[in-house]
């Protein structure tokens, strides 16, 4: 915040920050020892974070990951990956909001950038076209994934980028609305994500590549992005209002 010249002192508002969590509901187990029952309306909550998704590996519609999601109270979400037929999707939707209520259900698109406009289309017309209610979000991270030359995992931080700004074309073209986004950041100075402004290379990320699973964006590539969006979110605004 400080890198952007938001503190305390020119915007005292930033104490006063609603603070949210989420994570993909991956351990059934351990989510199932975190719900609880709501003593006041005996639906279940779990307890675990705020908001909790399917990963795109676990949302057979049948599954066991789907079922405990489509039980608790909580907002959820799914992750939606290129292979995800059209069909399956709306099953989804049905499963795990079947009274349509706004602000249950989110569809969260992990394409890749190079997969991102042959397949995100017709999931946000297929929506439209029934009249589902979802929030849209993007997560150009997983989708972007691969290994090195080096043999560090890692993420270019322009397929990153690309992934984002079609997100935000396609859904201009489609007249939908782009929801949120989905990154794994830290504002430390890690190589652990290759190009940015810096220009990191796949030689530079054993500098300092300190993850212990996913590599994130470093703070210098997480404010690239910030302002990016904010271009978008702009044009955005643009669009609906002419």
């Amino acid at each position: 915040m400080a890198a952007a010249g938001i503190t305390v002192d020119n915007s005292p508002q930033i104490r006063e920050v609603d603070f949210y969590t989420s994570h993909e509901a991956l351990l059934l187990p351990y989510e199932q020892a975190m719900t609880r029952t709501d003593s006041t309306t005996g639906e279940y909550y779990a307890v675990s974070g705020h908001m909790l998704w399917i990963g795109d590996r676990t949302r057979q519609p049948d599954g066991a990951h789907v079922e405990f999601l489509r039980g608790v109270k909580n907002p959820i979400a799914f992750k939606c990956g290129p292979s995800l037929p059209v069909d399956d999707m709306l099953k989804l939707i049905d499963i795990l909001n079947p009274d349509n209520e706004p602000g249950r259900l989110t569809l969260i698109s992990r394409m890749g950038h190079d997969k991102v406009a042959a397949h995100l289309p017709a999931l946000i017309r297929a929506v439209a076209r029934e009249g589902k209610s979802v929030v849209w979000s993007c997560d150009p991270m997983h989708g972007n994934t691969h290994t090195s030359t080096t043999g560090y995992k890692t993420r270019a931080f322009d397929s990153v980028y690309s992934e984002v700004e079609q997100f935000f074309q396609i859904h201009r073209a489609e007249g939908s609305h782009p929801g949120g986004v989905h990154f794994e950041l830290t504002g430390q100075d890690v190589t652990e994500c290759t190009g940015g402004a810096y220009k990191i290379t796949d030689e530079n990320l054993g500098d300092r590549y300190h993850t212990h699973c996913d590599p994130r964006l470093n703070a210098s590539q997480s404010l690239e992005l910030a302002f990016m969006i904010a271009d978008e979110l702009q044009k955005h605004v643009k669009s609906t209002k002419g």
